[in-house]
């Protein structure tokens, strides 16, 4: 490989980076879509019928288990004086009927993500696609495979925009009907009980319609049809005011009276008594109006199936019936009512038996037999027809995984004769046959599991050969990284790669050997990509093992004695162990709080004096510390807080009134900016009020709310007028920048954060920097011209050489002498890993300091439906992505600046933050989940794919940091030297508040040039 520059490095590692975080779909989330099967259901007689001619759907989208059954006073009284109007009431007393009286009842257990699309996919396909599918969106997504819909004669459905058409446009052409709503409909400020009573009259008007439609009349009275209501009431009054809402509860009679009038207009309708119905929810929603996550909250849904078909309830009149084991529904008033739990995927199957319909080919749904009302042959013959179509999807895709491996090793438990699928299967036909009908229910159900974990079996087949692929690969670009940092920022490009015969055709070799395996077993483009990097980035790291030996040779040359390097060790041992903790803090937040009370004490490690030189900005460092301490013990999951926004917003505005500066014209600049803090306050404040009292969002304010935002990103440029290039006035202006964006989209503490957070990050520059220049020997002398450095030399020989230089004015910064070789940067040394580790310390608690994996999973809407208030999944989610990388485009105008001040090559930093932060990745990936409880693989999921973003993020921060720095005074501290005397400070500030010497300025020509030096004493106070 070339030599890579910056660009390349940062190119290669993004590329890198995107391909490698795909590899967990690819291993632990392998799409279960197969094709090519038949397709099973119960074989009946030609005259028999089956449990029920028709099935109704009822999906109340966001609905929690508990609140669906439990007692709550009347959130909507005809008259709150009256007697009793406050006495707890089941919400939903028809559903509640049919609990108690007619039919069978229990929890659906979801799966993450906890969203609408794979929501309904498992109730409607008995499926659960791989995880990545929820990003591909909701909206005229189709979904691509079998479901109960495409097995039905006709399907009407009716409701959200969102959910309708990815069944419709994934059926048989003219299978399935869908009449949706607009989307204006779908407006978080107005009351969303009308998007339910849009559904239940559109079912009124189509049955009313066949009163005088005769062609209606008849294709209604069909069998096989299917009807789904998706009622998205719920889920949007959840976001807006969470579950526990009077909102909320009204809603939930508004469903239930709902769900009464419709049964009771198709059973008048039909007459025969021979529809099912089946009321569910996709997910449900937490308490702070959120869902996505696999909190138990988002995952328990409702499931209640009554009409033909399903069984009358089992009631235990001695005491508590089954399934109330574990506590959940102990305050349901239900107990003695046997609970009958589900997988959401198990929906599926049991609309499919019900309708008579076929099972979904690709279901994976397991009948629940305690919900038919069947006689044991029956239910036994159901079952069969259930294992039967999990037992082809596994007969299907062991064909296919044998056809392309070189030495297949079958699943044992179905690998012989013996036990092979059809002699299985004609084992259990025979004990039918023979009457033996619950023993044919239990084979089928182990021999079902069998057929699962034979799926799982094919699922995980090529595990082994895959992780040790890419955990190479992790490991080849942390040594590829490492090395192009100490070939470029420490030895700078001075040695050649040692790329010989033998090399590149060991390394040539095993490439063959690998695509070619590759290539026989039919492996996706993705495989190849995942052999390829490891490929390049160790036979790179081989050939530079000349670079690597003297770039730590070079870092190592004061480490001379045994005590030495004992202490190097332990350091070593420590940064491990700081990046360890980084991993841990995924899981547990409290570890920033411990890290930033240990970090307020790292200045002394500096001594004595250097304390006491620097006693404000250590003071500062101490008291930032302890504050940024007490985020991480609050809880992420926040509830909206006017007041506090309100004191967040109150310190941006105070430090953008204190940084005015004497220009007329910045000072109007920064006045402008302080005024857009507090015009959004106000905005915010009163867009808070009017929501809260439920008069939906003022179009003024939401006008106002846009211009704000949109002002607050284009002022700044206005200080090119009158530039002031100082650091500090430009990390102010950053700040100021962002701070009405911030107090528009927060709804709690997020603003007192982002104050403590800059405060934070502005000390640690200018300790680093003070750090520096206290203990760095007094070795060479920098020149720079128009803010770019364009030489160093030593003190000694740059005293008798500065006069000659400026002498020679035709001479530009690219074709001077030998002395311009050298890079124009010093090189790094060990202390510059330290700088690394905590930008990525404060980068991680950037996000940390303010949420985690479930808050951002599971976000709350308060925010951006003061600009959006109508559900538009994208445009909201850019809003809350703008909100969350603005501490990150903080901070990295902040590295940027101390590279500048450090003397480093602009990206040498963060080449080092690149290298080392796929140590927590490669943590993750192994941690990775696909099995175990809904929250832990959802975990597992977020922390690789937030880790492995991790280092693109970080390249795309260089990037950012260049814009914000660009043109940047980053100040002369000092000059001071022992060696030459003539050259001994005098200081002087000028008018960018820099501090130059005089002597320099005699021999310099004015304004062009600016000789500084970073020697062992600290510069006088600026």
């Amino acid at each position: 490989m070339a030599r890579l520059g910056r660009f390349g490095f940062l190119g290669v590692a993004i590329l890198f980076h995107s391909i490698y975080i795909y590899s967990i779909f690819d291993i632990y989330f392998v799409s279960p879509i197969a094709h090519g099967m038949s397709a099973y259901g119960v074989q009946r007689k030609a005259n028999a019928d089956a449990p029920a001619k028709r099935l109704v759907l009822y999906v109340g989208d966001g609905l929690r288990a508990d609140k669906a059954f439990q007692s709550f006073p009347d959130p909507s009284p005809s008259n709150r004086n009256a007697p009793g109007a406050l006495h707890p009431r089941p919400l939903a007393p028809f559903l509640r009927s049919k609990v108690l009286k007619s039919g069978t009842f229990g929890v659906s257990h979801t799966r993450v993500p906890t969203e609408s699309r794979p929501g309904h996919v498992a109730l409607i396909a008995g499926l659960y696609e791989d995880v990545s599918a929820v990003t591909t969106g909701w909206k005229l997504n189709p979904v691509n495979f079998d479901s109960v819909f495409n097995r039905s004669r006709h399907t009407w459905s009716w409701g959200s925009p969102d959910i309708l058409p990815m069944f419709k446009e994934g059926a048989v052409p003219g299978r399935v009907d869908a009449d949706c709503y607009g989307e204006e409909f779908e407006d978080f400020t107005k009351d969303a009980t009308q998007l339910d009573t849009w559904v239940f009259e559109k079912v009124k008007t189509l049955f009313q319609s066949a009163a005088s439609n005769y062609t209606l009349d008849q294709i209604l009275r069909q069998d096989r049809n299917v009807f789904f209501l998706h009622l998205l009431g719920l889920d949007t009054t959840g976001h807006a005011y969470r579950p526990y809402s009077t909102e909320y509860l009204h809603n939930i009679k508004v469903v239930d009276h709902g769900v009464g009038e419709i049964t009771k207009l198709i059973d008048d309708f039909y007459g025969d008594g021979k529809t099912a119905y089946v009321f569910t929810a996709d997910h449900g929603i937490s308490d702070w109006g959120s869902h996505g996550d696999g909190h138990p909250d988002n995952t328990r849904t409702p499931l209640i199936a009554w009409g033909s078909g399903v069984a009358k309830p089992v009631v235990n009149s001695a005491g508590r019936a089954s399934g109330h084991e574990d506590g959940f529904s102990s305050d349901w008033n239900l107990d003695n009512v046997q609970r009958n739990d589900v997988a959401q995927a198990d929906i599926a199957s049991l609309m499919a038996y019900l309708a008579g319909l076929d099972y979904p080919v690709n279901s994976v749904g397991q009948l629940p037999l305690s919900y038919l009302s069947a006689d044991a042959k029956g239910k036994a013959e159901a079952a069969l027809a259930n294992t039967q179509g999990v037992l082809e999807m596994y007969r299907v895709k062991e064909e296919q995984k044998r056809s392309v491996e070189i030495r297949y090793k079958p699943f044992p438990p179905l690998g012989d004769t013996e036990h092979s699928i059809p002699h299985r299967i004609q084992g259990l036909q025979h004990i039918i046959a023979a009457k033996e009908y619950e023993r044919a229910i239990s084979l089928s159900h182990e021999l079902l599991i069998l057929g699962l974990d034979g799926l799982r079996y094919l699922q995980t087949y090529d595990w082994l050969f895959l992780r040790t692929l890419v955990t190479i690969g992790y490991l080849g670009w942390i040594a590829f990284a490492i090395t192009t940092v100490i070939d470029m920022h420490v030895l700078h490009g001075k040695t050649v790669a040692a790329r010989g015969t033998v090399l590149s055709a060991s390394f040539g070799a095993l490439g063959a050997v690998l695509f070619s395996t590759l290539l026989i077993r039919k492996a996706p483009i993705t495989y190849y990509l995942y052999a390829a990097f490891p490929l390049v980035f160790w036979e790179e790291v081989a050939s530079q093992r000349h670079t690597i030996r003297l770039g730590f040779r070079a870092l190592s040359k004061n480490v001379k004695s045994e005590h030495a390097y004992l202490i190097e060790g332990v350091q070593v041992l420590a940064f491990i162990g700081i990046l360890e903790a980084l991993v841990l803090s995924y899981f547990y937040r409290s570890v920033y709080t411990v890290c930033f009370l240990l970090a307020q004490f790292w200045p002394f490690m500096y001594g004595r004096e250097f304390v006491s030189k620097d006693k404000v900005l250590v003071v500062t460092w101490a008291v930032a510390c302890q504050a940024m301490s007490l985020f991480t013990l609050l809880d992420a999951i926040k509830v909206e807080d006017s007041s506090m926004i309100l004191l967040g917003g109150f310190l941006m505005a105070l430090i953008g009134q204190a940084s005015q500066s004497l220009d007329h014209v910045s000072k109007s600049i920064v006045g402008a900016q302080v005024g857009l803090i507090l015009l959004a306050m106000l905005v915010t404040r009163s867009s808070i009020a009017s929501l809260q009292a439920k008069h939906g969002l003022p179009f003024g304010n939401q006008i106002m709310g846009w211009i704000v935002l949109v002002a607050s990103l284009l002022i700044p440029f206005l200080h090119g007028l009158n530039p002031n290039n100082h650091y500090l006035h430009r990390l102010v202006t950053i700040f100021l920048t962002f701070s009405p964006i911030f107090i528009i989209l927060t709804i709690s503490y997020e603003g007192l954060f982002y104050f403590v957070f800059c405060t934070t990050l502005v000390t640690w520059v200018r300790l680093e920097h003070h750090i520096y220049t206290s203990f760095r020997k007094p070795s060479t002398l920098r020149a720079s011209h128009n803010g770019k450095v364009i030489w160093t030399k030593s003190i000694s020989d740059a005293a008798s050489d500065i006069a000659k230089q400026l002498q020679s004015p035709t001479e530009t910064p690219d074709d001077t002498s030998n002395s311009l070789k050298d890079s124009p940067y010093r090189p790094l040394n060990l202390s510059d890993a330290r700088i690394s580790l905590f930008f990525l310390f404060l980068l991680q608690s950037a996000f940390f300091s303010t949420g985690n994996v479930a808050s951002i999973s599971s976000f709350s809407l308060d925010s951006v439906y003061r600009l959006i208030p109508v559900f538009n999944p994208f445009s909201q989610g850019i809003l809350l992505l703008l909100k969350l990388m603005i501490p990150f485009a903080v901070i990295s105008a902040n590295l940027g600046i101390l590279n500048r001040r450090l003397g480093v090559a602009p990206s040498s930093l963060f080449m080092v933050v690149m290298a080392i932060s796929d140590v927590l990745t490669m943590n993750f990936f192994w941690l990775v989940r696909d099995e175990g409880s809904w929250l832990d693989i959802g975990t597992s999921i977020s922390h690789f794919v937030i880790a492995s973003l991790l280092c693109v993020f970080v390249a795309g921060l260089e990037f950012v940091s260049e814009v914000f720095v660009s043109g940047v005074d980053i100040g002369a501290e000092s000059f001071e030297t022992s060696v030459n005397k003539p050259l001994k400070a005098r200081w002087e500030r000028t008018k960018n508040d820099e501090l130059i010497d005089i002597a320099l300025m005699d021999i310099c020509p004015k304004g062009q040039y600016q000789y500084t030096d970073e020697p062992r004493w600290p510069a006088p106070s600026i």
